[in-house]
């Protein structure tokens, strides 16, 4: 089922890239007189490759190969105009400030832009259309209980994704009906697994060529978190990590340091300023001093730009809420644009957290999540991170119902974690900048 979904979206990104190529061709047969030269295409191609090696990346930091795009099309048309205005941006940043290619775009530019904005959109339509009618997953769940529930909401909230839902007697033969509708994965709860006979039925059925899955693995590759109700402390034994690999581990530590160096030098005139502005509105503290729990329950002091009324908590721990009284008005400015964050930068060079991990919890809060919460502890086996896989997938934490969802999510980076995953993750972050909650 994962590599149906990742299949889709590399044939997204090489389909991209055959369009950027082909709105290159285009501009050279429209732009330059006596048709298209080869010549002049080819003398375009190195500055032009480089440049849409960064557009990419930016159709990435858009949102524009996350499938879940496809079920709102206006927000899609959003994201993808956006995209490409900021690539039309940077390609005249490109082309003027390093004029090194010997040639000069101008409107050339902005023809490119213009073909292959025309040939992206139609593209897309196409790809959605062509994937909503063929290569579904047709998903039949062998299995009862809350859960089960919970994850054919799941499959039938994400149409994007490819899955669709069957209904199948968990009494009948299995085999004659997964010929009969043309079921491609079995999902079964661990009852199958325990009861002789229903495990024989499902054996039975393998020569119908049906993928199995069982509940744990099926609801982590569609939702991307991991069930905590219905893993066991084995589960942790067989998937979970607790040393880091060393190499991983001195890598991530490197490019903490360097890009948490770089963000803190290129912000630091905005300083200045935003303590100026603090100052102005009430006269409080610049900075908020806040105790976090990071790895191993080692206590530290996260820093942030004061966004709050001053003893706005009056020394009890309080649950942030969606519209919160006590955030001043330059603090809510920079909570929407995050700069109310960046004093963090200092605790990732300090070594208190990483560029991603888990968001490192309050410890008042922690005492009361891991009574709640199975394994809630378990989080606190890496460093925690000033961004993570749950801050791109879920919302602001505000209650014990999305920390529970939100440990999910961290489960899923437990297990997941590689350098690849962090990359994909700080991208994604700056999705946040361009979106409303």
């Amino acid at each position: 089922m994962s590599y149906a979904l990742n299949f889709k979206k590399i044939i997204l990104f090489l389909g991209d890239i055959i369009l950027l190529y082909l709105s290159l061709a285009g501009t050279v047969l429209l732009s330059f007189p006596g048709g298209f030269n080869f010549d002049i295409f080819t003398l375009h191609i190195l500055p032009f490759s480089i440049l849409y090696s960064f557009w990419l990346i930016i159709f990435y930091i858009f949102g524009l190969y996350d499938l879940h795009l496809i079920k709102t099309k206006i927000s899609f048309l959003n994201r993808a105009l956006g995209a490409i205005f900021v690539s039309l941006v940077l390609g005249g940043l490109f082309f003027y400030t390093l004029p090194i290619f010997g040639i000069s775009p101008k409107s050339n530019l902005l023809l490119d832009v213009f073909i292959f904005g025309v040939l992206f959109l139609i593209w897309r339509n196409f790809f959605y259309s062509l994937f909503s009618s063929f290569f579904v997953n047709r998903v039949a769940i062998l299995g009862h209980g809350p859960q089960v529930e919970l994850l054919k909401e799941e499959i039938s909230k994400r149409p994007y994704l490819g899955y669709k839902l069957v209904s199948i007697d968990s009494t009948g033969d299995f085999f004659l009906q997964v010929q009969k509708k043309n079921i491609n994965t079995l999902i079964f709860t661990e009852d199958y697994e325990s009861d002789p006979r229903l495990l024989k039925s499902l054996y039975l059925s393998t020569p119908a060529k049906v993928t199995f899955l069982d509940f744990t693995q099926a609801y982590e590759i569609i939702t991307e978190k991991i069930p905590v109700s219905r893993i066991s402390q084995s589960w942790f034994l067989e998937n979970l990590r607790g040393g880091e690999n060393a190499l991983y581990t001195k890598i991530k530590r490197f490019i903490d340091i360097v890009l948490s160096s770089i963000i803190l030098v290129f912000t630091l005139p905005l300083w200045p300023l935003i303590a100026l502005l603090i100052k102005l509105e009430d006269r409080g503290h610049v900075f908020y001093y806040q105790k976090r729990t990071g790895k191993d329950r080692k206590p530290f002091t996260l820093y942030k730009f004061r966004s709050m009324e001053m003893g706005a908590e009056n020394g009890k721990a309080i649950w942030a809420e969606k519209e919160d009284k006590r955030i001043t008005k330059i603090g809510g400015f920079l909570r929407k644009t995050h700069l109310d964050e960046i004093p963090q930068m200092i605790n990732i060079i300090k070594g208190d957290i990483s560029l991603v991990g888990p968001r490192p919890e309050r410890p008042e809060f922690i005492e009361k999540l891991k009574n709640e919460i199975p394994y809630y502890d378990l989080r606190h086996i890496i460093k925690p991170g000033f961004t993570g896989w749950a801050q791109i997938k879920f919302r602001y934490g505000r209650s014990l119902m999305d920390s529970h969802e939100k440990f999910e999510y961290d489960l899923y980076y437990l297990k997941n974690r590689n350098l690849f995953v962090d990359f994909g993750v700080l991208l994604k972050t700056f999705q946040l900048f361009f979106k409303k909650e």
